[in-house]
């Protein structure tokens, strides 16, 4: 009995760390070579709704982190217990009900922002980085990589929708979070009295694609490894 317990001991697989390199590649590489925006070209449609305003932008990637973050984990949790051919209305509805939480919370405390958003926070639910985290990863892992590629991936699109916003609401109105940072211009301070002009491009949707294009064209020209042939 002793040399069995022995040889079990010695073929015991070693628990992998929580913070593992692999592990820290689920959250790093979204932000970077496998971004869901410019890379994967998912989740396109907020970006260009939401981002004229630097404020939407965080609000939209926060919510977006809570709600793919937990949601990988309550599916990860549920995978074994899930029928297969029922799997993509249970995702819907686990992802629907943080969804919920997220706009229930944005009304109780930030109501303002919760009109400004409108029903861009619904559409979370049918986000593609959602569903595609859902079907790809969770389902197939368990609860602390599912939690980490979620955290990865929704920070990976909440940083291009924050770079987006920033650009665009200081180009098209001067301003960062509401706050004015390139002088006033009605009173004409700052780069305004300079002969300096808001560009009002920069507040259109169509502005918000450019950007992204350009952030595609900078990643790339970087990595070149990432354009493809």
């Amino acid at each position: 009995m002793s040399e069995v317990a022995e040889k079990e001991k010695a073929v015991k697989i070693p628990k992998e760390p929580l913070f593992s390199r692999k592990n820290k590649k689920l959250i790093t590489d979204p932000l970077a070579d496998d971004n869901p925006i410019t890379i994967q070209v998912l989740g396109i449609c907020s970006a260009l709704a939401i981002t004229a305003q630097l404020k939407p932008s965080i609000v939209m990637a926060i919510s977006v982190i809570f709600v793919l973050a937990m949601g990988n984990v309550v599916i990860s949790l549920m995978r074994n217990i899930i029928p297969s051919k029922i799997r993509i209305i249970a995702q819907l509805i686990v992802a629907a009900t943080l969804v919920i939480i997220v706009d229930q919370v944005l009304k109780a405390y930030a109501y303002s922002l919760s009109k400004e958003l409108s029903v861009f926070i619904g559409l979370i639910i049918t986000n593609c980085i959602i569903m595609g985290r859902f079907e790809a990863f969770a389902l197939g892992n368990g609860p602390w990589k599912s939690f980490l590629d979620g955290v990865g991936n929704a920070a990976g699109y909440g940083i291009i929708l924050v770079i987006v916003g920033f650009f665009r609401e200081l180009l098209g109105s001067g301003t960062l979070l509401g706050y004015q940072v390139l002088g006033d211009p009605i009173e004409k301070t700052g780069l305004y009295s300079i002969g300096y002009e808001n560009n009002g491009f920069m507040v259109l949707p169509p502005m918000a694609l450019i950007v992204i294009g350009l952030i595609i064209w900078v990643q790339r020209s970087k990595n070149k490894a990432l354009i493809e042939d």
